[in-house]
């Protein structure tokens, strides 16, 4: 697929978009923000393992996990690549920064999203996984 379509250069901003959003939700700590970029039938693999089927269990997860975060709103997410699998479904690499003082971690999340029939791209099947620091 042409990724310098123009069909492609709004499919990659509404993927940009879902990925900015994960992050205002995440500097917020806002699960309904969050959890409106699922799909019903998600599947969501947390950094720990914790595998999460359905946005019912994403949900709970979530509401528990998300407001006690540690991190004080300082984290980024940034797209770093997209592979358009179909038109409709795209892999995406994600950088994901903890910008925390004196603790600064990683993650480097894949986000399968599908593009549902109205047009918005959605997080259908994700693993958020940590970076260990070499050393």
């Amino acid at each position: 697929m042409d990724a310098e379509s123009p069909a492609n250069a709004a499919d990659l901003e509404a993927i940009e978009q879902v990925v900015a959003t994960v992050e205002h939700s995440q500097q917020h700590k806002d699960p309904d923000e969050f959890l409106g970029l699922f799909h019903p039938d998600a599947v969501w693999t947390t950094s720990g393992g914790k595998v999460l089927i359905g946005l019912d269990a994403i949900s709970e997860f979530t509401r528990k996990v998300l407001p006690a975060a540690d991190w004080d709103g300082k984290v980024t997410y940034e797209v770093v690549h997209v592979f358009f699998i179909r038109p409709d479904v795209a892999a995406v690499k994600v950088r994901q920064r903890y910008l925390t003082p004196g603790d600064e971690s990683e993650g480097a999340p894949l986000y399968v999203m599908s593009k549902q029939d109205d047009g918005r791209w959605l997080l259908t099947a994700c693993q958020n996984t940590g970076v260990v620091a070499a050393g």
